[in-house]
């Protein structure tokens, strides 16, 4: 019984470990997105700034 615990306890460690990893791939993948947009509304005001005063 006391290695039928352990084994289903390791089976639950993994699968939840592998949830937290896709998670974290997700919100990286999310902060690289916010980060790319950012500079692109900068660079938009930039150009609009600049097409302004000619």
């Amino acid at each position: 019984m006391k290695k039928f615990m352990l084994l289903s306890l390791a089976l639950l460690a993994m699968f939840t470990l592998t949830g937290c990893d896709a998670i974290g791939t997700i919100f990286e993948a999310g902060m690289w997105w916010g980060i790319f947009l950012v500079a692109v509304v900068i660079g938009l005001i930039f150009w609009l700034l600049g097409r302004g005063r000619k």
